[in-house]
């Protein structure tokens, strides 16, 4: 269950990414509050050329409008990722993978031990042959924050973009004051993903690449079976 959430999670925040790049090119233009045009004081933006001929860039010509498929390919991508990772959370706390797999061990909820775990990342150590089949200290922080903290505001904030949620539920965008707060967040936490992928991959790179996905597709790799 571990395995196949994770390749769909992975196939789902490609199609978002690869949409939302094409939607942020329609308006490179970030704010802050409930509304955002052309005409409001931006928060930040990017200089880069748009989709759209009314957003100002300085550029003298247009890219072509992807916006449609984009905004179908983005929000189909994601109701996926909130289904599969509901799917992945019940899972978890019923099979009781967060406990075992996730939370940290009575041996390492000391400060000796985050640093020691933070000293061979920074070094680039090559984990040893068992310590390679187990999360250490700082790896279970990180996807404890990344699967309950980074990841639901991800989907809130994008839920808080969609007029058919905010009609039925109005808390979901207000909370974050506004429709145009809402989207400004979500990128930010976009590209915190997206720095937690590189060197989530990264990391396995350094572990053994080859055999590290074999076993997140097989489970199996090289006489090891593990619940990866």
């Amino acid at each position: 269950m571990v395995r196949a959430t994770h390749w769909v999670t992975t196939l789902a925040c490609v199609a978002l990414l690869v949409s939302g790049v094409e939607l942020v090119i329609s308006h490179p233009r970030f704010y802050w509050g409930e509304n955002g045009n052309v005409l409001t004081p931006a928060l930040f933006s990017f200089p880069i050329p748009s989709s759209r001929a009314t957003v100002p860039t300085g550029y003298g010509y247009v890219l072509p409008d992807q916006n449609g498929w984009s905004r179908y390919l983005h929000f189909e991508a994601a109701w996926i990722l909130v289904l599969i990772g509901g799917l992945y959370l019940v899972f978890g706390l019923v099979s009781g993978h967060f406990r075992k797999g996730l939370f940290p061990r009575a041996a390492d909820r000391s400060w000796s031990a985050v640093s020691r775990s933070l000293r061979d990342h920074l070094r680039l150590t090559r984990p040893e042959e068992e310590e390679a089949w187990s999360y250490n200290v700082l790896q279970r922080l990180t996807y404890l924050g990344v699967v309950f903290v980074v990841f639901p505001l991800f989907i809130w904030t994008g839920l808080a973009m969609s007029p058919a949620v905010t009609a039925a539920m109005p808390t979901v965008v207000t909370v974050f004051g506004g429709r145009q707060s809402a989207r400004t967040l979500h990128f930010l936490l976009t590209l915190l993903l997206v720095l937690f992928v590189l060197i989530h991959v990264g990391m396995v790179w350094l572990a053994g690449f080859r055999r590290r996905v074999t076993a997140m597709i097989t489970g199996n790799a090289s006489g090891h079976r593990k619940s990866v």
